[in-house]
């Protein structure tokens, strides 16, 4: 996944159903012989909305959570999409437009508390490690960072096929990822983890070798292959946004005839546009173990 010089500002165009990071704040600098608290946290993704609804599909967010021994204060921080899901997964196809329209960015959220019956209830806050303040305020440097060069969100991880010694083609940037760029900065920086299992969701397409198509100048600027560029609208426009059931199927029976009866896709990836010539099983949810980092010996004082 690509890195950015600097984070875009967004199109008024891209609106959101539910405000990015409301009640966001700075990540405050802690005193450097604080004991922090990490806690894993995860909980089904709109789980304020449909409660467990989506947590039975194994489709969950994630989100890590400090507490300060020094204070007392609980933190809570997450990394998930400015405009929703949707917006990230698939562009607007905009009157008087030739390219398909993305609101596809994606930023990390800070803010105090940790909303306890939000992550108990259907899902996971466990304690993973302890830092020292001195660490936390390191691990605050690198989110600056990452926040300002990892900027947009892709909801697909792309495999050859379901076996786990896979080529993996594209991997997903989300929120998932963050944590786990999160708990690795932290490993690097001495923290131990305790020895607990970890899981997290990945939404997998399954492709041949994806075949490279161009950019949005390259396939749809002055220049570009007219041919192309109205296949690639024609691909999206059954995943617009629906207004009526009708509508729904109609598009539904569309999106089943390219993707599955056709193993067509067009992916959207680091600004450029790919092929994937779908193949069995298409398309897959999982929810698989990922280990917590080794920590360094180090710190086993923390």
């Amino acid at each position: 996944h690509r890195r950015f010089d600097y984070r875009p500002k967004t199109d008024p165009y891209c609106q959101a159903r539910y405000t990015f990071c409301p009640t966001g704040s700075a990540i405050p600098v802690m005193k450097e012989e604080d004991v922090i608290e990490v806690y894993r946290l995860q909980a089904p993704v709109w789980e304020f909305k449909y409660g467990d609804l989506l947590g039975h599909l194994k489709i969950m967010h994630d989100a890590v959570g400090f507490k300060s021994s020094l204070t007392g204060k609980n933190y809570t921080m997450e990394w998930y999409e400015l405009f929703q899901l949707g917006n990230c997964t698939f562009p607007h196809l905009r009157p008087g437009m030739d390219a398909p329209f993305w609101c596809n960015q994606g930023a990390a959220c800070f803010y105090e508390g940790i909303d306890d019956a939000h992550w108990k209830e259907n899902g996971t806050l466990v304690l993973v490690t302890t830092i020292s303040g001195t660490m936390f305020n390191e691990m605050a440097k690198w989110v600056k960072y990452d926040n300002e060069t990892g900027i947009y969100y892709e909801t697909w991880t792309v495999q050859a096929s379901p076996d786990k010694q896979s080529i993996v083609w594209f991997d997903s940037y989300e929120c998932s990822k963050f944590i786990l760029r999160t708990y690795q900065k932290l490993a690097d920086l001495g923290a131990v983890f305790k020895k607990i299992q970890t899981n997290y969701t990945s939404i997998i397409l399954f492709s041949g070798e994806p075949i490279y198509l161009g950019n949005e100048t390259s396939i749809f600027g002055p220049l570009g292959n007219k041919t192309l560029a109205a296949a690639i609208r024609d691909f999206y426009y059954p995943f617009k946004p629906y207004r009526t059931v009708r509508e729904f199927f109609v598009d539904l029976l569309k999106i089943i005839d390219r993707v599955i009866l056709n193993g067509q896709f067009y992916l959207f990836y680091n600004l450029e546009y790919w092929f994937l010539p779908m193949k069995y099983p298409y398309l897959k949810i999982i929810y698989e173990e990922v280990p917590l980092p080794i920590g360094s010996k180090a710190s086993v004082g923390v």
